[in-house]
C-alpha cells in the first residue's frame, strides 16, 4: 500500500500563495479556529516533503520566528516533523531537526517515498514541485486554505501557474473564523 500525498498550500482568492508589501502573515486573516486546525494537522504522524526554495524560506522564517518567540504552535510542529528536502542543490546536514536531503528527479523520490512510506507524505508549499508531481499523477490530496483576500498589485507566487489541467473532486472543506475556506480536493488529469 502507498502512502498518501497531500499538496498542502495557500492561496488567495486570485491563487497567490505569497505577497509582498504590508499584509501581514496569513494575510492578516488568522485567527484561533484557523490556528488550531492547523495545529490539528500536523500534531499527526507523517512526513513532509519540501523543495530547496521552501526549505530555505521556512528556514529561514524559523530561525527568525523561533528566536523572537513568535512561530505559531503548528509551524513548531512541522519542524519537527521528519522531512525529505528534495535537491539538488543543497547538501546535508541541514538546519532542520530531523530533514534529509535527497537529490534526484522529484518525480522518482517522491514515488519511492510514496512506496516506502509508513506514513502519511505532506507538503506545505513547494510549488513548483507540487505542480510536478500532480502532473505525474502523485499527488493523492490538494488541501488549499484559501484566505479572503485579493492581491492582484501585492501577489507573488502564483500557486498553479503553468500546472497541468485537472478536474478536482471534493473531498472536505470547512469555514475557519468565519471568513477563511479550507478546502480538500482529489485531482486527477482532465482528459
Amino acid at each position: 500500500m502507498t502512502a498518501t500525498y497531500t499538496f498542502d498550500v495557500f492561496s488567495t482568492l486570485d491563487g497567490y500563495g505569497a505577497h509582498i508589501g504590508d499584509w501581514g502573515g496569513y494575510w492578516g486573516k488568522q485567527g484561533p479556529e484557523l490556528l488550531d486546525r492547523r495545529l490539528a494537522l500536523y500534531d499527526v504522524e507523517q512526513r513532509m516533503v519540501l523543495g530547496a526554495t521552501t526549505y530555505r524560506a521556512h528556514a529561514q522564517l524559523l530561525a527568525s520566528g523561533m528566536e523572537s518567540g513568535l512561530s505559531d504552535p503548528w509551524v513548531t510542529r512541522m519542524t519537527n516533523l521528519p522531512t525529505t528536502v528534495v535537491s539538488s542543490t543543497l547538501e546535508g546536514p541541514l538546519d532542520w531537526p530531523d530533514a534529509t536531503v535527497v537529490s534526484g528527479d522529484a518525480v522518482q523520490v517522491v514515488a519511492r517515498l510514496k512506496e516506502e512510506s509508513e506514513v502519511p507524505l505532506r507538503s506545505h508549499g513547494s510549488l513548483s514541485l507540487n505542480r510536478a508531481l500532480m502532473a505525474a499523477g502523485l499527488v493523492d490530496r490538494v488541501q488549499v486554505t484559501l484566505f479572503p483576500v485579493i492581491t492582484g498589485r501585492t501577489g507573488v507566487d502564483p500557486v498553479f501557474q503553468d500546472a497541468a489541467d485537472f478536474d478536482l473532486e471534493l473531498l472536505e472543506s470547512r469555514t475557519l473564523d468565519g471568513h477563511t475556506q479550507e478546502l480538500i480536493y482529489r485531482p486527477t488529469p482532465h482528459a
